[in-house]
C-alpha cells in the first residue's frame, strides 16, 4: 500500500490555489475512481475542489478533501439542462471556476456548447467537433486514416449481414465497440467487448441498441517490452514546454484485454509519446486527454484503439513526490500560472482495489497468472485508486457498495427514469472543517441551487 499523506503534498503553498474545481461527470457511475483522484491531488494541494454525484453514498461525496458536491444525476437531462446547471454551480461559487470532465459526455458537452456557456467556467477549448470525433469509434478510425496514423482494420456495421462478413474477413476473435459509447442510457451491453464467436457477436448486435464498430483483434507479441498493452495521457496547452505526456504499460485489465486498467505502471516510450503528440497537434486538440494503443508484431507499429479526450481514471499513477500530475497541470494553465515538470517515477505503480482482483482471477483461471505472481506484482503498489490513509471513508465506501453490487447481482433492480431536476448543494467534509469559499445563499444549507 502507499505511503500516508497525512501531510499537504510539498507543493502546497507554493501555487495559487483560490480558485475553485469543479469535477464534472455525466455518467452514472458512482464507482468511477479518477474523480476521487482529482479530488485528493488537487486537494491535498489546498484547491477547493466540489464534484458531481448521483447519490448520497458516491464514495468521492465523503473524502475529507471535497468542500461539496452538487447531486445531480445530469446525464437524464438534455444538454441545455447540462449548460443551465452548471451556470447555477458557477454562479454559486461566486467566481471563475475550472471545470475538469471525468468522462466523454462532458467533454464533448463543453466543446460544443463553449459559446452558451457561463463566462467564469475555465475549460481547454478545442476545436468544436474534435471531442466528439475522437471519442466516436468509427470517427476515430476515419481520423487516424486521414493523417496516416496506424489503427486496426474497423467497421461501422448496422445488419447482421455486413456483421458477419466483417468477422469473416478478420476472424475470430474480433473486438465489438458501441459506436458513441457516452450514449449508453438503456443499453445493456458493455462499451467494448471480445468477440469470440458468431453466436456472441449475434447477440451483441441484437441489443446494442445502436451502430456497433467492430475491430480485428491484434495479437498480443512475444517480444519482450513489445507485448503489453500502452495508455497515454497527457495534457496540451498552447505552450508545448508546459504540455507533459506520460505513459503507462496495462498489465491487466478488467474485463481482459477490453476494459480498464486495474494494475498498470509508468514507463518510458519516447516513440509512442512523439507519434501521439504528433496526432493530437495536427488535429489542433487542447486539453486532457487518455489514449490505448497496441504493438501490432505482425508490421511491427503502435495502433491507436481509443482516445478519451479527458482525463483517464488512472491519471494518479502519472503523479510525482511534489503531488503534481495531470490535473494540477491543468488546473496551473487554466488559472494563468507556470506548470513545473512532473518528475517520472521508473516503474511506479497503480491498482485498482474492487477490480484487480476480478482481472487476477480471469487470469488464473485462463493460466496466464498465478496467486503468488499476483501477491507479489502488488507489494510496493506506489499508488491505489482508493485506499488513502488519510482518507479512509471513500475506500470503504467503495468496499459496500461493491459488495451490496455482489449480491444483488442476481435481483433484478429496475429505476425509473427520473425527471431532470437542478443541481442540489451539500457541502463536504472539507467545507464544514476548514470554511468554504462558496457564496451562501439567504436560508439556504443544504438545498438546490436557486434559479
Amino acid at each position: 500500500m502507499p505511503a500516508s499523506r497525512d501531510t499537504p503534498s510539498p507543493a502546497a503553498g507554493v501555487f495559487d490555489t483560490a480558485t475553485p474545481v469543479v469535477v464534472l461527470k455525466l455518467d452514472d457511475n458512482p464507482l468511477h475512481h479518477g474523480g476521487l483522484g482529482v479530488v485528493r491531488g488537487l486537494g491535498r494541494l489546498g484547491v477547493p475542489v466540489y464534484g458531481v454525484c448521483e447519490d448520497p453514498l458516491v464514495p468521492t461525496a465523503h473524502s475529507r478533501y471535497l468542500h461539496g458536491h452538487w447531486r445531480w444525476r445530469a446525464g437524464e437531462g438534455t444538454e441545455l439542462d447540462v449548460v443551465d446547471g452548471l451556470a447555477r454551480i458557477v454562479e454559486r461559487l461566486g467566481r471563475p471556476t475550472v471545470v475538469l470532465p471525468t468522462d466523454d459526455a462532458g467533454a464533448i458537452l463543453l466543446a460544443e456548447h463553449a459559446a452558451e456557456l457561463h463566462p467564469w467556467l475555465l475549460f481547454p477549448r478545442p476545436p468544436t467537433d474534435l471531442p466528439r470525433k475522437l471519442a466516436g469509434k468509427d470517427s476515430l478510425y476515419r481520423l487516424c486514416r486521414e493523417h496516416g496514423v496506424p489503427a486496426p482494420r474497423t467497421e461501422t456495421v448496422t445488419t447482421w449481414p455486413r456483421a458477419r462478413a466483417f468477422a469473416a474477413s478478420v476472424g475470430y476473435p474480433l473486438v465489438a465497440k458501441l459506436a458513441t459509447p457516452w450514449r449508453r442510457a438503456g443499453h445493456r451491453i458493455p462499451s467494448t467487448s471480445v468477440v469470440r464467436t458468431p453466436n456472441q457477436l449475434g447477440e451483441l448486435h441484437r441489443a446494442a441498441g445502436q451502430p456497433i464498430v467492430l475491430q480485428e483483434f491484434l495479437p498480443h507479441a512475444t517480444t519482450p517490452g513489445r507485448g503489453q498493452d500502452w495508455f497515454l495521457h497527457g495534457y496540451l496547452g498552447d505552450d508545448p514546454a508546459q504540455s507533459p505526456v506520460c505513459i503507462g504499460v496495462k498489465e491487466r485489465s478488467y474485463p481482459a484485454a477490453a476494459g480498464l486498467t486495474s494494475f498498470g505502471r509508468w514507463v518510458t516510450n519516447h516513440e509512442l509519446g512523439q507519434q501521439a503528440v504528433e496526432l493530437l497537434r495536427r488535429t489542433g486538440f487542447r486539453g486532457l486527454v487518455d489514449m490505448d494503443w497496441r504493438w501490432d508484431p505482425r508490421d511491427g507499429h503502435y495502433k491507436l484503439l481509443d482516445c478519451n479526450p479527458r482525463l483517464g481514471a488512472q491519471f494518479r499513477l502519472f503523479s510525482d513526490r511534489a503531488g503534481l500530475d495531470l490535473a494540477v497541470t491543468a488546473y496551473l494553465d487554466l488559472t494563468g500560472q507556470r506548470v513545473p515538470h512532473i518528475a517520472h517515477g521508473p516503474d511506479r505503480r497503480f491498482v485498482v482495489e474492487n477490480y484487480d482482483p476480478l482481472a487476477a482471477f480471469g487470469g488464473w483461471r485462463g493460466g496466464r497468472l498465478g496467486l503468488r505472481e499476483w501477491i507479489s506484482s502488488l507489494r510496493g503498489t506506489e499508488e491505489t485508486a482508493w485506499f488513502a490513509r488519510d482518507d479512509l471513508a471513500p475506500f470503504g465506501l467503495m468496499c459496500l457498495r461493491m459488495g451490496w453490487r455482489a449480491l444483488s447481482r442476481r435481483i433484478p433492480v429496475s429505476r425509473r427514469p427520473q425527471r431532470a431536476r437542478a443541481p442540489e448543494f451539500h457541502f463536504g467534509r472539507a467545507g464544514s472543517r476548514r470554511g468554504s469559499p462558496i457564496v451562501n445563499q439567504p436560508n439556504e444549507s443544504n438545498t438546490s441551487v436557486p434559479s
